[in-house]
């Protein structure tokens, strides 16, 4: 019970730093472009994490090495497919439906009847939040929200694994390295980038922060304390994060109904923490 404790926390304390850094990445779109935001902000976690962790590469056996490239490449095609998402539709609406990922997740892994409930409960959230109605969906960005979904829970599920036969530091590091080899050859293609000034580097630095370094450290440690589908349906609260970020940050607003999809999305997390806590007390 102690370890759920803390490891509950720590995941919501990297859905804040990762919604925030999401406003402040946004904010760079005009200048360098959905990937050249997402390069500086992998780029630069992986440069930080290096000097910060030292990972001992000689250590690493084939099956680390294996573990964290797949694990990075997540990282990468999830974070570079969701900034396009962000780049055409509203924070909240792309997290809401990027959550399908882990939510299919726990659906996956779900053995009690109380877990589909909560899982079924966040769908509904998720199908509500949708504009279906609009004339002005942005049917691209939403695929590609959905699309990061799927990689973050490959990224969920990659992550659990390598936690379990390395330290997770080091994990992280390596992956955030592997990320930004795969990167790489998109941003040499975009060539946004390359109208960085000494500004929009500040501002990627503190993106690099917020949305890499400390949350995905932070995750390490919930995911290696944490089932996977208590971790999955727990990030639930991203939506209402990541909607209250756009609206402050970036006047994004979204109608009443939407609001009222989060609210489902975050009962859905706040029940299966609840009820797994509950459950941990009595063993």
């Amino acid at each position: 019970m102690k370890n759920s404790n803390l490891a509950i926390p720590a995941t919501l304390l990297a859905i804040i730093c990762v919604q925030g850094g999401a406003s402040i990445a946004k904010q760079l779109f005009p200048a360098i472009g959905a990937i050249g935001t997402v390069t500086l902000r992998i780029v630069l976690s992986a440069i930080l994490l290096t000097i910060i962790n030292r990972p001992k590469f000689l250590e690493f056996t084939p099956q680390k090495w294996k573990y964290c490239a797949m694990y990075g490449t997540g990282l990468a095609a999830m974070n570079l497919i969701f900034y396009m998402a962000i780049q055409r539709i509203p924070l909240g609406l792309a997290v809401t439906v990027e959550f399908a990922g882990p939510l299919f997740l726990a659906l996956a892994l779900s053995r009690k009847l109380l877990d589909v409930v909560w899982a079924l409960l966040a769908c509904i959230g998720i199908l509500l939040i949708v504009p279906w109605k609009s004339d002005h969906v942005d049917l691209l960005g939403l695929g590609l929200a959905f699309l990061a979904g799927i990689f973050w829970a490959l990224y969920i599920v990659m992550g659990g694994k390598v936690s379990k036969i390395m330290d997770g530091r080091d994990a992280v590091t390596t992956g955030m390295l592997f990320a930004s080899l795969v990167i790489i050859p998109f941003t040499i293609w975009d060539g946004a980038v390359f109208n960085m000034t000494p500004t929009i580097f500040v501002k990627g630095l503190g993106v690099a922060i917020l949305s890499s370094a400390l949350p995905f450290s932070l995750e390490m440690m919930a995911l290696k304390k944490l089932p996977a589908k208590t971790f999955s349906i727990l990030m639930s609260l991203e939506p209402a994060f990541a909607a209250l970020s756009g609206l402050v940050f970036l006047a994004e607003e979204l109608s009443f109904l939407q609001w009222i999809s989060i609210s489902c999305v975050i009962a859905a997390s706040i029940g299966t923490t609840v009820f797994n806590k509950a459950a941990a007390s009595h063993t």
